[in-house]
């Protein structure tokens, strides 16, 4: 699998473009706006879109899923259910920061354990809420990569004020479904640099070994 960081909205969110090097077939990971620069994305790979991913419904991560769902179309799967609320409520949020974002159903709700395809690549499902209550994290094994959305970062974690936001639920999904997958993974954050699982549990302040 190889895959392409597109940063997009003006809060730099890291959509990430997958794609299977056999089929073509390419998935993409939270598209909260910007869909032109996606879509050049998948043109300069020549990359038939087949799947759109939520990682949860914050409209940076989602808000214009519905818009690329239609201009493919691609079926659109995740996040878990227990964030459908905010998928609801992406239009108000977009208002908010003066930006566009829609609504919409996915096709498929996920659940922890689940696993979804494209092409001849398999990425498995993990519920890991704290930072929204159905937020999902997807692992590629083979590639020892993990998509974490808002959960972890270099150096930090996911923020718990927002409504339905549980620190206690997030300190849990990280220390007990992210970190024993193993130091060597590496993981795309929802905004900012790439680290690995190893880094975050020896150096971050919030969730590391040393606390």
């Amino acid at each position: 699998m190889r895959y392409k960081i597109v940063p997009v909205t003006p809060l730099e969110q890291n959509c990430t473009v997958l794609w299977c090097e056999v089929t073509r077939q390419a998935a993409v990971l939270d598209p909260g706006g910007d869909v032109e620069r996606i879509l050049a994305a998948l043109a300069a790979e020549r990359l038939n879109l087949a799947l759109i991913l939520i990682t949860h419904g914050h409209f940076d991560h989602a808000g214009a899923a519905a818009e690329l769902a239609r201009r493919f179309p691609a079926p659109i799967a995740g996040p878990q259910e227990a964030d459908r609320f905010w998928i609801d409520g992406i239009p108000e949020q977009g208002r908010a920061f003066g930006l566009a974002g829609e609504s919409f159903t996915p096709d498929r709700w996920l659940h922890d354990g689940d696993t979804v395809t494209f092409g001849e690549i398999t990425l498995e499902v993990l519920h890991c809420p704290g930072h929204t209550p159905g937020h999902v994290v997807f692992y590629h094994r083979p590639g020892a990569l993990l998509l974490v959305g808002d959960v972890l970062f270099q150096g930090a974690i996911g923020r718990t004020d927002f409504p339905q936001g549980n620190h206690a639920d997030l300190i849990a999904s990280i220390r007990q479904k992210l970190f024993p997958l193993g130091d060597d993974i590496h993981f795309i954050p929802g905004h900012g640099p790439m680290s690995t699982l190893g880094d975050e549990r020896q150096w971050n302040p919030f969730v590391g070994d040393g606390r």
